[in-house]
């Protein structure tokens, strides 16, 4: 009998997860399912029912890892630090990168799985003998920002079933296979640990001084108006600032030390390049001081040209081929030729 190639796949529980479970299983492959405790609010346990008795249902193992001590010191204390920094963190991106795929690699290694899983919307193709994420076929559901951090012992092993399907698809799928919940379960959104306001959040978790009324100034240091409290804003914000000045002002600076929130318009906040540190580039001859380059700042939003020079201190400088407005130090920032991951990194301080 030709024994059959196991597979370790994340399961949170959710559509994307299950029906990837389906497709793997169609596939002809022997999946394993593994769900991670990362956070739960109010100690809601049902993603964790829902994964095993699916599991059940498909006659296939499933074991749970608690990693929420890790996820706290990993994640949550991350987080909450970068906005205490006056920074705009991305915990969707350092869990990706630095914490599930590691986790999903470390389980399979232990259990002697080679192929790793997830029901990510993302693909991957093999370039000059370097493995690199590509868009997934659905252009609201692609995921291909979060992933430019993985390393090539972790993208050769991905098997990515969801990388060619729309959400759409993927719902119809599970519900053709008479698996009702799974295709009528609702998107998570945001961060998954406080997807409505990071606000109160970050409130509850900070002593209770930590943070205080300050000044909103202009960039000449004028006062304009109070907030309530620096790490409660982000550079580029403009609603939610709680005054009225008949024009629109935009936070272009936030000074942690000051307590202080600097606005200006929009055209103040436009860079021409910016710093990345904590960088991962798959082909560096692909990236260096090439053309036709293109770097996001944002999931969805914003493509500018670029160039990308590797500086003596082991930072990048990214030169834009059009100015750039909200750069945030603590973002993330890919890069992109087409439809392919380049690489990325952290926006450093200015």
């Amino acid at each position: 009998m030709k024994v059959k190639k196991r597979v370790l796949l994340g399961m949170s529980g959710g559509t994307d997860s299950s029906v990837a479970a389906l497709l793997l299983q169609d596939a002809g492959y022997e999946v394993v399912g593994v769900t991670f405790r990362f956070y739960e609010k109010d100690g809601c346990t049902e993603y964790l029912d829902d994964a095993r008795q699916l599991c059940h249902r498909l006659g296939i193992q499933h074991i749970v890892s608690d990693q929420r001590e890790r996820f706290q010191s990993t994640i949550i204390n991350y987080f909450i630090r970068e906005y205490m920094a006056g920074h705009t963190p991305v915990p969707c991106t350092l869990c990706n990168n630095y914490l599930k795929w590691p986790l999903l690699r470390q389980i399979a290694d232990e259990m002697g799985i080679f192929y790793l899983a997830t029901g990510h919307y993302v693909q991957k193709r093999q370039i000059d003998g370097f493995w690199h994420i590509i868009n997934g076929a659905d252009k609201d559901k692609n995921q291909s920002f979060f992933l430019w951090g993985l390393q090539q012992d972790i993208l050769e092993r991905m098997i990515l079933p969801l990388g060619a399907l729309t959400k759409q698809r993927v719902r119809e799928m599970a519900q053709e296979r008479g698996f009702m919940k799974v295709a009528h379960k609702k998107d998570s959104l945001g961060v998954c640990f406080c997807p409505m306001d990071y606000r109160s959040f970050l409130s509850e978790r900070v002593p209770a001084d930590a943070i205080q009324q300050g000044k909103f100034v202009d960039t000449k240091g004028n006062f304009i108006a109070w907030h309530q409290g620096y790490p409660f804003y982000t550079i580029g914000q403009r609603r939610g600032l709680g005054i009225n000045l008949n024009k629109a002002v935009f936070v272009k600076e936030i000074v942690p030390a000051e307590n202080k929130v600097v606005l200006g318009d929009l055209k103040l906040l436009e860079r021409t390049e910016m710093r990345l540190k904590d960088w991962n580039i798959v082909n560096p001859s692909q990236l260096f001081g090439k053309e036709y380059v293109v770097v996001k700042i944002r999931y969805r939003k914003q493509e500018n040209r670029c160039t990308v020079t590797l500086l003596p201190d082991n930072t990048l400088l990214v030169s834009l081929k059009e100015p750039l407005t909200a750069i945030a130090p603590g973002q993330a920032a890919a890069f992109y030729r087409g439809e392919v991951v380049l690489g990325g990194g952290i926006i450093m301080e200015y």
